[in-house]
């Protein structure tokens, strides 16, 4: 259980320093670097004295150094007020000092920031973190040449008895805490021996920790979250992860279960579409930085930084771990369009993981420089538990199925609440939530007239469906029109935005895509989603699932009936809508292939102006299916079409530059337009000739 972290470098050799000082006793004036670095010690020794230590972990420790450190302010003050020259020797010394104080500082902050379960167990480290500190600061002022320095007397005795107290200071580990640690140690191990922990034992540790409330214990857990790194590999992440889960299980046991006051803002991370309720990294610590990393640095199938994105024939781009395993489990489609793959080939994305390494660098989070993909995944998934966290977590989803089938209707409601933060960071907690018995009990709340527990229900039921196995069980549990339901009628949109992507994340399955397609009122809703939703969330989860539904053929004259040409249409020119335009662009490419769909798309007068102006300025997905409606337009409209298009100012030179920078497929739709123009409308040879010789040249490929 206890972490195994080298302990800080030991100070230079004493002697080695004294020699250099020798050689430097020569007096020189004071410059103003010498009075810069004394006043910034007069501050960091304030600093230090005045600093909060922590109310539970190294608080002798503390309590030791900052009263080390005000004994020695009188020094640094009197050395700033003088005005002497300082010899190099003191000079060098301040130096020293001041690094000692800056660690000093920061230590003591870490004291108090950090998990106390962390500190806990790290204790040993720690307490010789601050006795090598003591080693340190006694080294600096045995070597401090009180002798060269204009000071007072009562200043240089009082500096000699500082230095004998630090001399004699021992190696500190408070039996209280040592205590504490055994105390955690041991329940832990009782989890992994599927022993309950007993309920007195656990207040009393929890009361010494100064967790006294739902809301502290969520602090922690966060702080537990805030701790975990990247590196899967990294055996602390399994130690955090079992200590999260059995933080949770005290609060949910001691404290009952209770939304506190705000978090219910922070608990699902804007993104792709099959977006679980894993939280906003930067405010809830639902991961493993303090930082949230931007959506496109994660995968969109285990929504974790991704550390080897590789990019597959639809040109999505997924970590090579998440999509290997897509793929090996016999699927051939890609996981975020549904598009059938041409080849199965996984083309390195070297830019983006550029991207994903600086970003990591600047919020100093550890990444893998090697080209090694974990076989767990990343530890923001928190795949690599122990048994101590799998069994916390079962005792936690037993105990809050128990509050859904007997507990009062705002029981159940704070019930679904921990459940959807519970099933938000790993499979084996989704796992463990579904063998619990929960997934029908949810569903049963999605009824409910309280519009809070409807949203927790179903975000709850969203954050379970990553879990492949519990889409069966959410099917079989008849979820599929209250889910429905709640997205045509939930006061609350975030309910509304949570069941869109659930139904997303259930049309994954092929034979859902049919079953949800089934039902008019789905479809519906979506179009009206996409309409009205909010632009960063619920547009977006709105496009992707109908995106995701327009895969199957007889969904596609469903989606256009439902009058979702026109509102795409107006998206694709709205700058707010941007972040989207990719997916509401593959879904007008998607319902072009029935003739519903090109018949409502060719009625849109401002239809064929916005997909020409988007084959410069779109992505390289958008401008592929931008030309792709238009090829289907000008191919089934005749000379009406093919005239609008040559009426588009532009229209022909952007056609012409997407030979040169479209996807192979985006060039061949160019080419097949190009040709139909020409043969309705021919050019003049001698200013055209570019075009046709880009034509020529692309037949060839």
């Amino acid at each position: 259980m206890a972490y195994h972290v080298p302990p800080p470098a030991p100070s230079s050799n004493n002697h080695s320093r004294r020699q250099v000082m020798a050689a430097q006793q020569m007096i020189l004036p004071a410059s103003p670097s010498s009075s810069s670095l004394v006043q910034n010690l007069v501050n960091l020794a304030q600093q230090v004295a005045m600093c909060e230590r922590s109310a539970v972990c190294q608080k002798r420790n503390g309590a030791n150094i900052s009263r080390i450190v005000k004994l020695l302010s009188p020094l640094l003050e009197e050395i700033r007020d003088s005005l002497h020259p300082l010899p190099p020797s003191a000079v060098m010394v301040l130096h020293e000092l001041q690094l000692i104080m800056q660690r000093a500082k920061q230590l003591l902050d870490e004291c108090r920031k950090k998990s106390c379960f962390c500190l806990l167990m790290r204790i040993i480290i720690i307490s010789e973190e601050f006795y090598n500190l003591m080693k340190s600061l006694s080294q600096a002022l045995e070597s401090l040449p009180l002798e060269l320095l204009e000071l007072s007397d009562e200043i240089k005795e009082q500096v000699e008895l500082v230095r004998m107290q630090v001399q004699r200071g021992q190696l500190y580990v408070d039996p209280v805490e040592e205590h504490l640690y055994e105390e955690v140690a041991d329940m832990l191990q009782n989890l992994e021996r599927k022993e309950i922990p007993d309920l007195s034992g656990l207040r009393k540790l929890f009361t010494m920790l100064h967790l006294n409330s739902s809301g502290d214990c969520e602090r922690e857990m966060q702080k537990l979250e805030d701790e975990l790194t990247i590196d899967s590999d990294n055996p602390e992440n399994m130690v955090i992860t079992s200590l999260i889960s059995f933080v949770h299980y005290g609060k949910c046991v001691l404290y009952g279960v209770m939304q506190t006051e705000g978090s219910e803002n922070s608990s699902r991370e804007p993104g792709n579409s099959c977006v679980v309720d894993v939280g906003e990294l930067s405010s809830s610590g639902r991961g493993g930085c303090s930082s949230s990393p931007p959506d496109e640095f994660r995968c969109p199938i285990s929504l974790d930084l991704m550390s080897d994105p590789v990019i597959v024939a639809s040109g999505h781009t997924y970590d090579r771990a998440s999509i290997t395993r897509w793929i090996d489990a016999g699927n051939q489609t890609c996981f975020k369009s549904g598009q059938k793959l041409s080849h199965l080939s996984l083309i390195p994305n070297y830019a983006l993981r550029s991207l994903i390494s600086q970003w990591c660098e600047d919020h100093h989070i550890p990444f893998d420089k090697q080209d090694k993909v974990s076989k767990k995944g990343s530890s923001m998934e928190h795949i690599a538990t122990t048994k101590a966290a799998l069994e916390a977590t079962k005792v936690t989803a037993s105990f809050l199925v128990g509050k859904l089938v007997t507990g009062s209707p705002e029981a159940q409601k704070q019930a679904a609440y921990e459940l959807r933060l519970l099933a938000k960071c790993s499979m084996d907690n989704r796992m463990c939530i579904a063998d619990a018995g929960a997934i029908p009990l949810l569903v049963s709340l999605l009824s409910s007239k309280d519009s809070k527990t409807q949203e927790n229900a179903v975000t709850a039921l969203l954050n379970l469906s990553i879990f492949d196995k519990n889409k069966v069980l959410i099917m079989a549990a008849e979820a599929l029109d209250p889910i429905i339901e709640v997205l045509r009628s939930a006061t609350s949109m975030e309910a509304r935005e949570n069941a869109a992507a659930t139904l997303f994340s259930l049309s994954v399955v092929d034979d859902y895509k049919v079953q949800i397609g089934s039902k008019p009122m789905a479809i519906n809703a979506l179009v009206v989603l996409l309409r009205d939703g909010t632009p960063q969330r619920g547009k977006k989860d709105a496009a992707t699932a109908l995106l995701n539904l327009a895969v199957y053929h007889d969904n596609k004259p469903k989606i256009v009936s439902a009058g979702i040409v026109p509102i795409i249409i107006s998206l694709l020119q709205d700058d707010e809508a941007e972040e989207i335009r990719d997916d509401t662009l593959a879904v007008l490419a998607l319902i072009a292939g029935c003739p519903d769909g090109l018949a409502a798309i060719n009625i849109e007068a401002t239809a064929i102006p916005v997909l020409v102006g988007l084959l410069k300025s779109g992505s390289s997905r958008g401008k592929e299916n931008a030309i792709v409606v238009l090829h289907a337009l000008c191919k089934s409209g005749g000379e009406e079409v093919l005239s609008s298009v040559l009426q588009v100012k532009g229209a022909r030179p952007s056609l012409n530059f997407l030979l040169t920078v479209g996807t192979p497929r985006a060039k061949r739709r160019a080419i097949s337009i190009l040709k139909l123009l020409q043969r309705w409308e021919p050019v003049d040879y001698s200013t055209s000739s570019n075009v046709y010789t880009s034509i020529d040249m692309s037949t060839r490929l």
